[in-house]
């Protein structure tokens, strides 16, 4: 029987994570400060452990919500696609979840937990007791060649890249300053006013995630410029290891026809491939995202609560925050 254990941040317990081939960018120091100056939780590291030898890593952050306390790996609206274990090949993730529900209800006392795991199938969650959406996310295994990746998109896709070209957009990486941070919160609200939507998160969580992943190397930022120089559309690309994530996009709707998107994933996927990176993840499975040849992968994001009242509350205060963004959008038009 496996057993979590909570432990404190250390350098030896860091160096040790990052020898698991699972880690994820998510499971670093630098991103769970993020998270916990955003969200204002506390990061918990813990140990898996068979037997008494440590065989793995979880990573959650506590928070509360209703006066509850609340298991977050991550939760919802965080921003952060994927926490959960770091684990030896041998280890079977379904037992790590086992021990998860034990140390959540059991040892820290929480009423609500909820998990997503890239590493964890639907099987592996199937008779445990926790409820679980899908929620696939679409990748592009970066390893063939670029004429490779390009031949893998829709012809449209491609016509795309080659008209930004035509039309004289250009890509640049951007410095990490507040400016771009600025730059890309003008675009998204653009975007969401589209739909009568306003962002559901603030500038400053933009220029947060900037601030701690910008000293240790771990994000790039792009902007396209159209032929007179205009920023005319954005991308926010944390990376680490063997991936990059496409954490935030946007554009102007004016200048859409002139297809920066297209030619911002096109960079981002050379840029990514110049690095070293072996996977790009959309961080979602949109259809929109198909014309890029991705394949979609199942990682559910799985939950549990101690009582039906809780699970209720969960569920009701997130139809509350859909509810709350088309007020916004409607006050704000």
């Amino acid at each position: 029987m496996l057993r979590l254990q909570r432990v404190e941040p250390a350098p030896a317990l860091h160096a040790d994570r990052a020898t698991y081939q699972d880690r994820l960018i998510f499971h670093t120091p630098e991103w769970l400060a993020f998270v916990a100056e955003c969200q204002r939780a506390e990061p918990l590291l813990a140990t898996v452990s068979d037997d008494g030898v440590t065989i793995g890593h979880f990573t959650g952050l506590l928070t509360r919500r209703y006066g509850l306390r609340i298991l977050g790996s991550p939760m919802a609206g965080w921003t952060t696609s994927y926490l959960g274990f770091n684990l030896r090949p041998e280890v079977p993730r379904r037992a790590a979840l086992q021990a998860l529900t034990r140390f959540a209800f059991d040892e820290l006392g929480c009423a609500h937990l909820e998990v997503r795991d890239r590493g964890t199938s639907q099987a592996d969650l199937a008779g445990l007791g926790l409820r679980w959406d899908a929620a696939p996310t679409a990748v592009i295994d970066l390893r063939p060649d670029e004429d490779t990746l390009l031949g893998a998109m829709t012809s449209a896709c491609r016509r795309n890249i080659r008209k930004a070209a035509k039309s004289g957009v250009i890509i640049e990486e951007a410095d990490a300053d507040p400016s771009f941070a600025d730059e890309f919160y003008d675009q998204l609200r653009d975007v969401f006013a589209k739909q009568n939507l306003v962002p559901t998160y603030p500038v400053e969580r933009v220029k947060s995630l900037i601030r701690h992943l910008t000293p240790p190397g771990r994000i790039s930022l792009l902007r396209a410029r159209d032929a007179e120089g205009r920023c005319i559309a954005t991308a926010v690309l944390p990376w680490y290891h063997r991936t990059m994530y496409f954490w935030g996009g946007a554009s102007y709707r004016e200048h859409q026809h002139l297809r920066p998107n297209e030619a911002l994933i096109w960079h981002a996927l050379r840029l990514a491939k110049a690095r070293g990176v072996t996977e790009f993840d959309f961080v979602g499975g949109n259809a929109y995202k198909t014309k890029y040849g991705t394949t979609e992968v199942a990682v559910p994001w799985a939950r549990q609560s101690r009582s039906p009242l809780v699970a209720r509350l969960r569920d009701t205060a997130k139809q509350a925050y859909a509810l709350k963004q088309r007020t916004a959008a409607r006050l704000t038009r």
